[in-house]
């Protein structure tokens, strides 16, 4: 994969140049239907527009969220039929759900590629529970925030730590003013983004949220979280579904094998992004970060991410037993296991508990993945990486 910077002079701002750019367009061409899914804010608008510059077809760009856009599809069968020579490109879909049907329709009438391009802030999953199969149809892509390897040549380790990957939070002229962006997303998102899939307290969410932050890389229990909330178990597990569902946040499952060890099966959260997880625990700097209990959960979650933006369509769970065997993370690419471990150390070293998940696993491969941008062999079989260098997982497929 080759990440290109592209910069234009449009009030000192910049384009970087996003990994999944090239499968989005082959998408486009091949498809009637291209989704674009991912979290608010995370650049789904900015690469569309800068890809349609350059896609060679005429662009009809609606936005849901502007009313104007909304105006013209009171009537949609009428609207949208009459731009049938263009490619017609929905933003923040999951405000109208209900167009699902006549896009299908008009699809299966076109019958040629690059019909619709539709962008949303809401998982496949939660999208389809009211909306009709594109089944053949549609192929889905997921944005991240911005991945490490996209903006490493301008910004450091320690920046994307503590500011997260969001565009806005991250190209900020300071700290102060990334932080005052945060706390203002995370308000925006819970009293008004979150509720128009189902109603609930924001201020009940809010406080899980900040539990979860609190609990970023654990075993979830509901129990304790429930009891803790006053709300019933389901209700915690409903309200945990929800922010995995909008990207929020990342569960991540245990990894099953058929080995008969004791295995801990419940799954892991982690909150999605590091600068979000930062201000859910009110700390303002990288200086703060490093100082508190939740530098290895972050780092985690950072790699974490990574990883599911570089290996989109992989298999990512954790490997834990009873008697202490534990790994961070089981990545299965191409019916291939690699073992990674997260350390947020410049000095890393495995544990008895990483070797004896490395010898149940019988990973193809290990990764220790560090803050330094350094790499190399510890043993045989084990590799320390940074985070720009987890694309060297590829040459080991």
């Amino acid at each position: 994969m080759i990440i290109i910077l592209y910069i234009f002079a449009t009030k000192n701002r910049m384009y970087f140049s996003r990994i999944i750019e090239k499968s989005v367009t082959d998408s486009i061409h091949n498809f009637p239907v291209t989704a674009i899914l991912g979290p608010r804010q995370c650049g789904k608008s900015t690469l569309v527009k800068h890809l349609m510059a350059n896609i060679g077809y005429d662009v009809l760009y609606l936005d849901l969220e502007r009313p104007s856009d909304l105006l013209k599809l009171e009537n949609a069968e009428w609207f949208l039929s009459s731009q049938k020579d263009k490619l017609i490109c929905i933003d923040e879909i999951q405000r109208r759900p209900d167009l699902f049907p006549l896009i299908r329709s008009l699809v299966d009438e076109w019958d040629k590629p690059a019909c619709f391009i539709v962008l949303g802030s809401a998982s496949r999953d939660l999208l389809q529970q009211s909306s009709e199969s594109l089944a053949g149809r549609i192929i889905y892509k997921q944005l991240t925030p911005f991945l490490f390897n996209e903006i490493k040549d301008h910004y450091t380790v320690e920046q994307y730590l503590e500011r997260g990957g969001f565009p806005r939070s991250l190209l900020c002229d300071n700290n102060q003013t990334s932080s005052e962006w945060r706390e203002s997303f995370i308000s925006t998102f819970l009293e008004r983004d979150l509720l128009q899939w189902v109603h609930f307290t924001p201020i009940t969410m809010q406080r899980l949220w900040k539990m979860l932050a609190h609990l970023n890389g654990q075993t979830i229990n509901y129990s304790h979280l429930g009891n803790a909330l006053s709300i019933s178990n389901q209700t915690v597990k409903n309200y945990i579904d929800l922010l995995a569902s909008t990207y929020m946040l990342h569960v991540v499952q245990p990894y099953i094998s058929n080995l008969g060890k004791r295995l801990v099966k419940s799954p892991k959260v982690y909150v999605a992004d590091a600068g979000i997880a930062s201000s859910l625990l009110k700390i303002n700097t990288f200086e703060e970060l490093t100082g508190h209990p939740a530098v290895g959960a972050i780092w985690e979650q950072i790699v974490l991410s990574n990883l599911k933006g570089i290996f989109p369509n992989s298999e990512l769970s954790y490997y834990r037993t009873t008697g202490g065997a534990e790994i961070d993370f089981v990545l299965k690419v191409k019916n291939k296991l690699f073992a990674i471990e997260c350390k947020a150390s410049f000095s890393p070293s495995l544990s008895k508990g990483n070797y004896l998940a490395i010898e149940d696993i019988e990973p193809a491969h290990t990764f220790i993945v560090t803050p330094s941008r350094e790499s190399w062999a510890m043993k045989k079989g084990i590799d320390v990486v940074s985070l720009d260098n987890l694309l060297l997982i590829e040459k080991k497929l």
